[in-house]
């Protein structure tokens, strides 16, 4: 008998006869194995447990425990959940169902949009065809053989994506009646896809494009194994609870309204009182780090975006306007105003870095189905800044920005991971300055000691840069700073400076943000802290609750001191139920419910209950005062 020899991870040879698979490789090594295999890896790539193996060939086995394992159980429940949708509705047209980070979705073409009872009869079949543990085959065809096939399943959008690939040949995966195009690899059958969920039907644009059929998007999720599901779904209906709109109504922070427009913020008092302690915070910490506070106009002329590139390469996110027949764009960034006062004087090699700071506010063009809440809007401040340095001071500043925005994430509570993103397609610049600007971000990170990924193509055109996600508490990621490196723009605005030798040098500009946006670090703050802010961060830090009408004299004089003391404080003298005050001041997250009594009058003291319910001793309102002051220097 023939044999052929297959290398393993750890180096280690096996010879197995001619025509083996990856599922006969791990039944050779054994019986565990063989259960737990879903799929191999052959020379780097992903395969299917049926792939043959060839000689001399590099072999892992994926099992559950895989990192990969997740991706391809979430590809093929998408696979699942289309063929319970055409054995439900067999004139649903399919089209395509990819894994997801959160999960997976499939698009349909159907007449009549699905219902949530549809959804729950769709996963009803899905456990019906994974408990008859259909088998998942491969199978390769000419691309003419393929278009044949799928026009005779009437499926018109199978031939145009195979159409649209160009190549001769592709593979089809097919389980029981279901067949479907797909590059793979998918699990050996159905009953391998144990633990799913389907989760919310939407509309989208065949292709992504408005001008095409609108589909029905079904999203769902899947695991390796139900507890991860569970684990899931409870942080799914954590994040409801959480959810940033629903508490910015509840808390009156902000609102919306068609009136205004899509995509712009009303900030309500406590909602703008938020804005301001985060603002104030900003202001002091980069004082406190050498950096200047700058302000620039909200329109520039069109010229200078031309100038800076923006108008070439991010002019479909720009409002343009015209005053007195002159062009003008509305700024979607801030560094342009901050090159000009740059500009305004000769700058020598002694006055460098320098560090302009703006919580400047812009606008951009934001797609109507992409704006969410506070996520996504069209207008919004960052907290924007550009250090202009001479290129050996380089290193330092973007270490020193890492620097910030560890400190800052740290206040917050928050842990983040790094991607350093590169060159996309649509870019300005000279391939010397984005080397020189890639190393120098990738240097800082390395010296570091954190680890990051590589996000290939993703930079802004002017520049690589380093993007800085952080987790919440439920761990989803969030965008917020950004360190970016810049040779080009400070050419195109011929900035100098004047070296020791007294030549003329160009400076380098790193754009940077810690917060990023302030109405998304908002929104992602609220659902964080589930609307229960520290208190140093809490629009109203306490509230005096009174027991009877004969403690209102007293109460307003109490408010009265501590709103001269700072303190950030509300009163309620109705003559209400002190259970029903206490239970409406818990629900709007207020810190500290100060109740007073007539023992409290007499005393002259408050009673300070915590919005857990927990109670404190009566103090003067003096000591209340430095209590808050105390507490809320923890957190900063």
């Amino acid at each position: 008998m023939s044999m052929i020899a297959i290398t393993l991870p750890d180096g280690s040879k096996r010879e197995l006869p001619v025509g083996a698979t990856v599922a006969d490789l791990a039944a050779s090594i054994g019986a565990g194995l063989a259960k737990a295999a879903i799929a191999g890896r052959i020379d780097g790539g992903l395969v299917d447990l049926a792939a043959v193996l060839s000689d001399g060939a590099q072999v892992e086995i994926i099992t559950e425990k895989s990192p990969e394992a997740l991706e391809i159980v979430r590809h093929s429940a998408s696979h699942l959940m289309a063929q319970a949708v055409k054995e439900l509705f067999p004139a649903a047209k399919v089209t395509i169902g990819p894994a997801i980070e959160t999960g997976f979705y499939y698009d349909f073409d159907v007449e009549t949009p699905f219902t949530p009872q549809d959804l729950e009869r769709i996963e009803a079949k899905m456990g019906e065809l994974a408990a008859a543990n259909l088998k998942v085959e491969r199978q390769v065809l000419s691309s003419t053989e393929a278009i044949r096939k799928f026009d005779e399943m009437g499926e018109p959008y199978k031939r145009e994506l195979i159409e649209d690939l160009g190549v001769d040949t592709v593979s089809i995966y097919t389980q029981g009646g279901f067949a479907d195009l797909c590059r793979g690899p998918h699990v050996p059958s159905t009953s391998r896809i144990k633990a799913f969920k389907l989760l919310s039907i939407a509309g989208a644009y065949w292709r992504g494009n408005e001008k095409n059929r609108m589909l029905q998007r079904i999203y769902g999720t899947a695991f390796v194994d139900k507890k991860e599901l569970d684990a899931y779904l409870h942080r799914l209906e954590e994040a409801k609870r959480r959810d940033h709109r629903k508490l910015g109504r509840e808390l009156d922070l902000f609102s919306f309204s068609d009136e205004v427009g899509a995509g712009l913020v009303i900030w309500h008092p406590k909602g703008a009182m938020l804005r301001t302690l985060l603002e104030d915070f900003e202001r002091r910490e980069h004082l406190k780090r050498g950096y200047d506070i700058v302000v620039g106009p909200q329109i520039l002329k069109t010229e200078l975006w031309q100038r800076s590139g923006h108008y070439e390469n991010y002019r479909e996110n720009m409002y343009f306007t015209e005053v007195d027949e002159q062009g003008f764009g509305i700024k979607p960034m801030n560094c342009l105003s901050h090159m000009m006062i740059y500009k305004s004087h000769l700058r020598s090699y002694r006055d460098l870095p320098l560090r302009f700071f703006e919580l400047g506010t812009v606008h951009r063009h934001e797609r109507a189905g992409v704006l969410h809440g506070l996520l996504r809007v069209r207008c919004f401040t960052q907290d924007d800044a550009h250090i202009l340095c001479a290129p050996e001071q380089l290193d330092a500043e973007i270490k020193g920005v890492l620097s910030f925005v560890s400190d800052v994430m740290g206040i917050f509570g928050f842990d983040y991971e790094m991607e350093l993103s590169t060159r996309p397609e649509k870019s300005i610049g000279s391939d010397e300055d984005w080397d020189n600007a890639t190393r120098a971000l990738r240097g800082a990170l390395e010296d570091s000691g954190k680890p990051f990924e590589i996000n290939e193509g993703d930079g802004a055109f002017y520049g690589p840069k380093i993007d800085i996600k952080l987790r919440d508490c439920l761990d989803r990621k969030w965008q917020c700073a950004t360190i970016q490196c810049d040779f080009t723009l400070p050419d195109r605005f011929d900035l100098t400076y004047v070296d020791s030798n007294g030549d003329r040098k160009r400076p380098v500009m790193v754009h940077r943000v810690i917060l990023g946006s302030i109405e998304r670090f908002i929104g992602v703050l609220i659902e964080h802290f589930a609307g229960n802010f520290p208190l140093w961060l809490s629009p109203v830090q306490a509230i005096v609750l009174t027991v009877t009408d004969n403690q209102a004299e007293y109460g307003q004089e109490v408010l009265k001191q501590l709103r001269a003391s700072g303190i950030r404080i509300q009163g309620d003298f109705r003559n209400e139920k002190l259970s029903f005050k206490i239970r409406e001041a818990q629900l709007q997250k207020i810190p500290y419910m100060l109740v007073i009594g007539d023992k409290e009058m007499e005393s002259g003291t408050v009673t300070p209950r915590f919005r857990d319910g927990k109670n404190l001793n009566p103090m003067t309102v003096a000591e209340f005062v430095s209590f808050v002051e105390q507490e809320s220097k923890l957190f900063r």
